[in-house]
C-alpha cells in the first residue's frame, strides 16, 4: 500500500487531532454525538438535519484557552422540507461557521467536522483483514490478492468468520469460515467469486447485492474525504481505502464476465431452437473504475425483422464495437481494456 499523502494535509489532520484530544472527555462525547446527525445527513437523502455546538471547546493552539459558547448560538438546522438533500447546504453551513468572527463557534464547527469524518472512517465501516493486492497488468490500482502460502485457519481470527446468533435453546454463536478464496481479500463477507470467476454466493442477485454493499463503503469513504480532506492522512482511512477499491474493481469485473458468459450461453441456446430471427440486440455489462458504478455497452446485432441469425453477425458487430472503445476517449485505461477483454470474449465465442 503506497502512502502518497500531501503534507500540508499530515499536518491538518494532526493539528485537528491534537485539538479534539485536548477537549474534555464530556466535549469529546457529546461532539462524537453531534457528528452522528451530520453524518446520516452526508449519506442519506434528508431535507433537514439538526445539531448542536458544545457549550464549551478548549481553543489551546490560539493560546485562548477555553471559550464559552451562549446557549442562543449552540443551536443549528440546516436545509428545509422544500429540499430533497441537505448534503450542499451542510457543507455550506459548516464553512460558514468556521468563518465566524466568535472563535469559538469556529473552533467548534471545525472539531464537529473532524468528529463527523472520523465517525463515518471508523464506526460506520466495518474492518476487514491486512491484505496485499497487486496490479493486475500495468494498471495503476492493485486489485489482485497476493496469495498467502501460511493462510490461516478460518476460525483463528474473527475478521475470517461471520459470527451468528441462535436462538436461546440453541448453542448460542457459531461461526461459519469463509472459503480461502474469500479470506484473500479485505471483506470475506463481500466475496461472490473465486479466482476463476466460480459464483460462491447462491445467485447472481446474491453477488450484486455484494457489489452494491462494497459501493456503499465506498461511497462513504468519498463523503468523509469530500467533507474533510485532511482525514486521507488517517491510517485508517488509507487502510480502508485500499483495502476495498481493489475488492470492488475486482469483484465487479469478474461479475461483468461472469453476466457476459450468461449472455453468450443464453444466445447459443436460442440459436439453437431458432427464435432469433426477428431480431437481436445485446446489452454487455462493464464496470468503470473511475466511476465504480457498473456500465452498459449496448450493440444491435440483427434489426427488428424476419433476418435469419448467423453467428458472423454477433463477430462482425462485436468488432466494430472494439473499434469504437478503442477510441472513445470517455474511458480510463484499464476500464478500456476490461471492456475490450469483454468484446473480444464475446466475439470469440461466434467465430466459426
Amino acid at each position: 500500500m503506497t502512502n502518497n499523502i500531501v503534507p500540508y494535509l499530515q499536518q491538518e489532520y494532526e493539528n485537528q487531532n491534537t485539538l479534539f484530544e485536548s477537549q474534555p472527555a464530556i466535549i469529546q462525547r457529546f461532539l462524537e454525538g453531534q457528528a452522528q446527525f451530520i453524518a446520516e445527513g452526508l449519506i442519506t437523502k434528508r431535507a433537514r438535519v439538526h445539531f448542536a455546538l458544545p457549550d464549551r471547546v478548549v481553543a489551546h493552539l490560539s493560546q485562548v484557552g477555553t471559550i464559552t459558547l451562549p446557549e442562543a448560538d449552540r443551536r443549528i438546522t440546516v436545509g428545509s422540507f422544500l429540499q430533497s438533500d441537505v448534503r450542499d447546504a451542510l457543507s455550506q453551513r459548516l464553512n460558514e461557521l468556521e468563518k465566524s468572527a466568535n472563535q469559538g463557534m469556529a473552533v467548534s464547527a471545525g472539531l464537529l467536522r473532524y468528529a463527523t469524518a472520523m465517525y463515518m472512517i471508523h464506526n460506520l465501516l466495518p474492518a476487514g483483514r491486512t491484505v496485499t493486492y497487486r496490479p493486475f497488468e500495468d494498471e495503476q490500482i492493485p486489485t489482485i490478492p497476493i496469495d498467502d502460502e501460511a493462510l490461516e485457519s478460518a476460525i483463528t481470527q474473527a475478521s475470517d468468520a461471520i459470527v451468528e446468533d441462535r436462538s436461546r435453546d440453541e448453542r448460542g454463536e457459531v461461526q461459519t469460515p469463509f472459503v480461502p478464496a474469500a479470506r484473500k481479500f479485505f471483506l470475506p463477507q463481500w466475496v461472490a467469486f473465486n479466482q476463476d470467476g466460480g459464483l460462491l454466493v447462491g445467485s447472481v442477485k446474491e453477488a450484486e447485492a455484494h457489489i452494491q454493499s462494497m459501493q456503499r463503503y465506498v461511497m462513504i469513504l468519498h463523503r468523509a474525504l469530500s467533507l474533510a480532506p485532511y482525514i486521507s492522512a488517517s491510517a485508517e482511512y488509507q487502510l480502508k481505502r485500499y483495502g476495498i477499491l481493489g475488492k470492488l474493481i475486482n469483484q465487479a469485473r469478474v461479475l461483468a464476465n461472469f453476466k457476459t458468459d450468461g449472455i453468450i450461453r443464453e444466445i447459443k441456446v436460442r440459436a439453437e431452437k431458432q427464435s432469433l430471427n426477428r431480431g437481436l440486440s445485446i446489452t454487455l455489462p462493464y464496470f468503470d473504475d473511475q466511476t465504480l458504478e457498473m456500465e452498459k455497452s449496448k450493440m444491435e446485432i440483427i434489426p427488428a425483422g424476419r433476418i435469419m441469425f448467423v453467428p458472423a453477425f454477433v463477430v462482425r458487430v462485436s468488432r466494430g464495437e472494439q473499434a469504437k472503445v478503442v477510441q472513445d476517449t470517455r474511458l480510463n485505461a484499464s476500464t478500456r481494456k476490461h471492456l475490450l477483454a469483454q468484446l473480444k470474449n464475446l466475439e470469440t465465442a461466434f467465430e466459426s
